[in-house]
């Protein structure tokens, strides 16, 4: 039983056995003591008023004392008006300090039996990825990551949008002038490639709207009847007839794009269990339909369209199958989830999507837990806010998206020209350098975009994000290898610091207790990371035990330190906290380095 959870249990016994009332676990909760009161957890008493019939500081004093006797980890309590400040005695937080330092599976919690699904990325074929993939790519690997360490089975999964008129706008463009570019003839990763000429269509697209504006069409006509908009329309029609040269130009360019995005994947580094395709799921979904038609759940309108009528529940008619018979999105989602579920019997299913679906995922979640589905309560979108840039900051291919392949190789420039500068890289050979760079670097850009509420909109400042300082990936990274050049030298110098160095250490300091009280948090913020779907709780967690251990640095000495005991205890109270660190930055999808 861990400490909290100690406390808990004698909490509900005291009202058992002195107010003779029973109290839920789920009733009582522990918050940390505020920093200018002495203890370690507060207990708000004000709740249990009506329970223990007496004024607030009476009835702490009796709940506190109750502890002392009875709960071996409580040695002394103050109240503060209705506030409970209760300390947990020097000998137990050298007990829980010595089983987290043995623990050989820090941060992995037991397999729990459950299977999840997390789909993420969901590029589109006809271009590169963006900033805003970033995002997205780094929160679905992290909340995977996170899942993982809570004991589920995690399925990695992505739906590639690889068909559909705007596959088919590259396609055209490239019909028109590609003249046989290759990616080896042009030197151009695959997905840059396919991207050059959807913008070159978008580019003469609108030159054709104009043309016919100037020839007296209303501009919404015109974007109709430009020559060019037909002939992808056309495309995609022959595309959907199996049309033999159509899909042999559309299978080499999106070759050329698969293998543009596994390399922008590999410097991301996330990666893929499973992978779906819209060109093979965009035609399921019509079973369901009739089912929900059979079920009386859906309902066809006079023009033999599909409705599904969600104002019950708060939303309102929703198409589900045009009157021609083709799908609509919805459609589609509906069968891919059926597929999904067919091929991994998940629990739960995760999909890592820019908050602009929200009502999308509104309506696919209520349709599929109206018809019943068994993973139907499992469903949630993992919805997160756009990501904004200082205007001129980063450079721009198109000057309109920020390519992600330009913001990585920019952020690790940038990484490399800061390191310099601050003179971190002394006795670094080139390699070991270019290797350090790209780890601050990518460090760097994920710890900003993971650290914001995914559900804020954010303004990511590559500027800001490689500082050494303040809440940032390089702080906590360099804090890592700070403690790895201390681990290094009692190494080199023989200090003993497995807990027999220690065994009779009876003391603490206020520093060394506050780090191991928030080394024992970890755990618990893995768990509240995984409930919540946030990786943020982790990335405040990291820079919050990078800040106590540094001040605990600052305070006190290692080396220097004369009692041997002593010594031994600080170097595993280090040797614990950069465990901790890589641990945790491990679970975002980011590399610590061992020096700098």
């Amino acid at each position: 039983m861990n400490l909290e959870r100690q406390i808990i249990y004698s909490l509900e016994q005291a009202f058992k056995e002195l107010f003779d009332h029973q109290v839920g676990e789920e009733e009582i909760s522990l918050q940390p003591t505020k920093k200018e009161f002495e203890g370690t957890f507060t207990f708000v008493v004000f709740p249990f008023l009506k329970v223990t019939k007496l004024n607030p500081e009476i009835s702490g004093a009796k709940i506190g004392e109750y502890l002392v006797s009875n709960c071996a980890p409580v040695n002394a309590f103050n109240v503060v008006k209705g506030f409970l400040n209760i300390s947990v005695s020097e000998a137990s937080w050298l007990e829980i300090f010595k089983g987290l330092y043995q623990n050989k599976s820090l941060g992995q919690m037991p397999a729990n039996g459950q299977k999840v699904m997390v789909e993420y990325s969901s590029p589109n074929t006809n271009k590169p990825l963006h900033l805003g993939h970033l995002r997205n790519n780094f929160l679905g690997y992290a909340v995977s990551e996170i899942l993982k360490a809570n004991g589920y089975e995690v399925i990695k999964a992505n739906l590639v949008n690889d068909r559909g008129i705007h596959i088919c706008k590259s396609m055209v463009a490239y019909r028109h002038c590609g003249n046989g570019e290759t990616p080896e003839s042009s030197g151009l990763k695959g997905d840059h490639l396919a991207g050059k000429y959807y913008v070159i269509f978008d580019k003469e697209y609108k030159k054709q709207i104009s043309d016919l504006v100037g020839k007296g069409h209303i501009e919404e006509e015109a974007k109709k009847i430009a020559p060019l908009i037909l002939e992808a329309q056309d495309m995609l029609r022959l595309w959907e007839a199996g049309d033999e040269e159509v899909v042999s130009l559309w299978k080499k360019m999106n070759s050329w794009v698969y293998a543009g995005f596994e390399a922008t994947y590999k410097k991301m580094g996330v990666d893929f269990d499973k992978f779906y395709y819209e060109s093979d799921t965009y035609l399921l979904g019509k079973d369901i339909v009739e089912e929900g038609l059979s079920k009386g759940i859906f309902y066809k309108k006079e023009n033999g369209s599909v409705w599904v009528d969600l104002s019950g529940e708060g939303l309102d008619e929703k198409l589900v199958l045009r009157a021609d018979g083709t799908s609509v999105y919805i459609t589609q989602d509906m069968g891919t989830c059926e597929l999904k579920y067919s091929d991994f019997k998940f629990d739960k299913s995760v999909y890592v999507v820019g908050n602009e679906q929200d009502y999308h995922f509104d309506v696919l979640f209520k349709i599929m837990r109206k018809l019943e589905r068994p993973y139907g309560n499992g469903l949630y979108h993992l919805s997160y806010g756009m990501v904004d840039l200082p205007t001129g900051k980063m450079k721009s291919r198109e000057g309109t998206v920020v390519d992600a392949d330009d913001l990585m190789d920019e952020m690790i420039a940038t990484a490399e020209s800061h390191t310099k500068e601050l003179g971190k890289i002394e006795g670094f050979n080139p390699e070991q350098a270019k290797e350090l760079y790209e780890i601050l670097g990518m460090g760097a850009l994920k710890y900003f975009l993971l650290k914001v509420d995914p559900k804020k909109r954010m303004l990511f400042n590559p500027q800001e994000s490689i500082e050494f300082q303040g809440n940032t990936g390089p702080f906590i990274q360099y804090s890592h290898a700070r403690i790895s050049s201390i681990l290094r030298k009692a190494d080199q110098i023989g200090v003993d610091y497995d807990p027999t160095g220690f065994s009779d250490l009876d003391t603490l300091q206020d520093a060394e207790r506050d780090l191991i009280v928030i080394l024992s948090d970890f755990e618990k913020k893995i768990k509240q990371a995984g409930e919540e779907f946030s990786p943020s709780q982790i990335a405040q967690y990291l820079f919050d035990l990078a800040k106590e251990y540094n001040r605990f640095y600052a305070e006190l000495s290692i080396f220097n330190e004369s009692d041997s005991q002593v010594q031994s205890f600080r170097i595993a109270l280090s040797s614990l906290t950069a465990k901790t660190i890589k641990a945790g930055m491990k679970l975002l999808g980011i590399k610590v380095p061992d020096r700098m």
